[in-house]
């Protein structure tokens, strides 16, 4: 009887300290299983995955044959990898995630749903396509309206020996944009510096400082909603526009071509092709209703 009450007490000094345990024991967070690896922030979406460029083949249709003899597009296009075409121009906009396309027709609002940058480059003249076409009112009227709706227009010119001036003027007009047919930066055999254009780095488009090379070009004029956006010297290189909710920019040179953005073929203090990483960024930023990034 004796043992039974001495075990009961020791029971009741027990008791308490298991409390107490039980008590620190709930207490305790509750660790995580996962590893180290299932911890890591997932990574955010890029806003630009998927925006559709799309590059004219109508206004610059100029076509030529290939080793098997069928006739293929080429010059500004984005499957010609010779130094006349766009392939590494495309491969920027696919490094940001961007998809490109061609459109070989007439540009339409219709045609141009689903696009959030259309691209047209030196337009044809008879001496580079027989059967050039020519922007008439009615295509700058479409592509206006698209701009208008929130679309984001690249155009790209040329001096007026290789291209259409004239009639891109009656779509770039329309933004307070007008290329004068002037022969600037003519580059003589291997002078080099007469198509040197410097930029300083301090935006909107380029926040680095950049030497482009450009070689041939015509020149811009502004007036309103336009603005300057790179000046070399009394002449405009590069403009641009605001119009409804959209975003034009205008270049006097098809500068993004493979020739020129191809490390090898210029001295090493050219960066065309830095530049246009920023210039794409800065376009692809121009898209409404997607977030930006960083520069």
């Amino acid at each position: 009887m004796g043992n039974r009450r001495r075990a009961g007490r020791g029971w009741r000094c027990i008791y308490p300290l298991v409390l107490l345990a039980l008590f620190c024991l709930l207490r305790v967070p509750v660790t995580d299983a996962r590893t180290p690896a299932d911890k890591t922030p997932a990574a955010a979406p890029n806003p630009w995955q998927g925006a559709k460029v799309t590059l004219d083949a109508w206004f610059n249709s100029q076509r030529r044959k290939n080793a098997a003899g069928q006739m293929e597009y080429f010059h500004y296009k984005w499957d010609d990898s010779t130094d006349t075409g766009f392939s590494q121009f495309a491969n920027i906009f696919h490094s940001f995630g961007a998809t490109t396309d061609t459109l070989y027709s007439a540009p339409t609002v219709q045609k141009l749903t689903g696009s959030q940058l259309y691209i047209i480059v030196s337009p044809d003249i008879p001496a580079k396509n027989p059967n050039p076409h020519y922007v008439q009112a009615e295509d700058a009227d479409q592509v206006v309206q698209w701009v208008k709706d929130g679309g984001v227009l690249v155009l790209m010119e040329n001096d007026p020996a290789n291209a259409d001036i004239e009639h891109l003027d009656v779509l770039a007009d329309r933004f307070g944009i007008h290329f004068d047919a002037v022969l600037r930066h003519h580059v003589i055999g291997e002078q080099l510096a007469l198509g040197t254009i410097a930029v300083n780095g301090d935006g909107p488009v380029f926040f680095h400082p950049h030497v482009f090379f450009m070689k041939d070009t015509c020149a811009i004029s502004v007036k309103r909603p336009a603005v300057a956006l790179v000046e070399d010297g009394a002449d405009t290189v590069m403009a641009t526009a605001k119009y409804g909710k959209g975003t034009v920019l205008a270049v006097v040179d098809p500068w993004l071509y493979n020739e020129y953005i191809d490390d090898h073929r210029l001295p090493s203090r050219y960066d065309n092709l830095e530049g246009g990483k920023e210039l794409v960024r800065w376009l692809l930023q121009q898209i409404p209703e997607r977030s930006t990034a960083p520069h």
